[in-house]
């Protein structure tokens, strides 16, 4: 199987990370390499992605996820951070390969794919992961996870009024939702602002990200939790989705 370990492969991932000031070890890029082919020998039990080219996988979803970091670079090194619909592990796993001493929780409600992330974790001898089974509403109004969080991460997952629904309850106070979006987004932003104003959050920054090989920049949106979320959001499973706030 051709891995990250043939070359062009190693070097387009440790180009791509430096360009944002990330050196990876040869440890690190072990553990893409070891990721890699345990994505691939689980996609078609798991349908994890429809990406499973060596140079895409590393473009698409190794350096997506570690575009977090370039919002993330001045956090204190041991956050507590929530990737939400983690689905393959991105972009939580990336970032914890690259800043191991993250406390991460990989939320995944899908049990084939919380499999993979429990699985591939293990594998790669990663510590202080959580793999949580469960939707985002339900986390969102248990005491042990509500508001427990610094960071909260999501990659492809819903749109940015739902996301906020389900990311801005885990937060704590100042905390930061890093919401991974695509070439277009100035529509779901605006959509997003009478959500924003009931949860307690305010978009602090929209930042272009350009990622080798691909013609369209995609966008991070960076919100900060400026006030307490009320007690009544999250809503019950389905509802943020089926009736995002502030929509008509």
């Amino acid at each position: 199987m051709v891995g990250l370990g043939d070359g062009v492969s190693v070097e387009l991932l440790k180009a791509g990370a430096r360009e944002w000031g990330l050196g990876l070890s040869s440890e690190q890029i072990a553990a893409f390499e070891i990721y890699y082919h345990e994505l691939v020998a689980w996609n078609e039990r798991a349908n994890l992605t429809s990406i499973t080219d060596y140079e895409e996988v590393q473009i698409k979803h190794f350096l997506d996820s570690l575009s977090c970091l370039q919002v993330l670079a001045d956090c204190p090194e041991e956050i507590s951070c929530i990737d939400i619909g983690s689905g393959a592990g991105f972009p939580g796993l990336p970032i914890k390969i690259v800043r191991p001493e993250i406390r991460l929780a990989l939320l995944e409600a899908t049990g084939k794919k919380a499999d993979f992330l429990e699985h591939v974790v293990a594998r790669l001898g990663l510590t202080q992961v959580q793999v949580l089974r469960a939707r985002a509403e339900e986390l969102g109004q248990d005491a042990e996870y509500r508001e427990s969080f610094e960071v909260a991460l999501a990659r492809a997952v819903a749109d940015l009024a739902v996301l906020v629904e389900y990311a801005l309850p885990l937060l704590g106070p100042d905390g930061i939702f890093v919401a991974q979006k695509g070439s277009e987004v100035e529509e779901e932003v605006e959509a997003s602002k009478s959500a924003l104003k009931i949860l307690g959050g305010d978009i602090e920054e929209v930042r272009a990200v350009r990622l080798p090989g691909l013609e369209s920049p995609r966008h991070l949106v960076v919100v900060r939790k400026v006030a307490t979320t009320p007690d009544k959001y999250p809503r019950r499973p389905g509802m943020p989705a089926k009736r995002p706030l502030g929509r008509a």
